[in-house]
């Protein structure tokens, strides 16, 4: 027990700046029938929760397909007066559950799990969520609302924060992303 309180007490700092939670992950639906082609290509962030690799603006993210038929994940934001970016892989972990990705930014990290969760119409809509599970005594989770255009609709933006909602993730704190730059 006490090597589970040193891990806690080290990664406090780590969870202050993302949103963390008691108890394990929640278990959402994934989109039905997810077809990576349709979704490639760049994605404006719209909302998210915080995340601590995520303080500037004017945030996107640009899949493309690899080669070797893994998914090129370019995530781009202004920050401290630059654009920087990170290059990461996604990974496709089972073909019956397409929209449940891996992805990794680092070949020393294992693939966090990242759905495409409850829609995306791949047009315009994509609602993704994130969450590592600690012992199943806590949780840290990311969710993210993103769009093809830098400023959709209010409609759209709730009814993407209500299907975050009715799978019962916790949205109290997700915070709009500056995309004016």
């Amino acid at each position: 027990m006490t090597s589970i309180l040193l891990v806690f007490v080290l990664l406090l700092p780590l969870a202050s700046a993302q949103t963390f939670h008691w108890g394990p992950c929640p278990s959402p639906q994934v989109q039905p029938n997810f077809a990576v082609e349709k979704y490639l290509g760049k994605w404006y962030e719209i909302e998210k929760l915080p995340a601590n690799f995520e303080k500037g603006t004017c945030i996107e993210a640009n899949y493309s397909l690899r080669k070797d038929g893994t998914i090129r994940v370019l995530n781009s934001q202004f920050y401290k007066e630059k654009v920087r970016t990170v290059e990461g892989t996604a990974v496709v972990r089972d073909m019956r559950e397409a929209a449940k990705l891996g992805v990794s930014f680092s070949y020393f990290t294992p693939y966090a799990p990242y759905c495409v969760v409850l829609t995306t119409d791949y047009t315009s809509l994509s609602v993704v969520y994130s969450c590592t599970s600690f012992l199943h005594l806590f949780h840290i989770d990311y969710a993210w609302i993103l769009s093809r255009s830098p400023s959709p609709s209010a409609a759209t933006v709730l009814y993407a924060k209500e299907l975050l909602v009715r799978e019962g993730i916790d949205i109290s704190r997700m915070k709009a992303t500056v995309q004016n730059c």
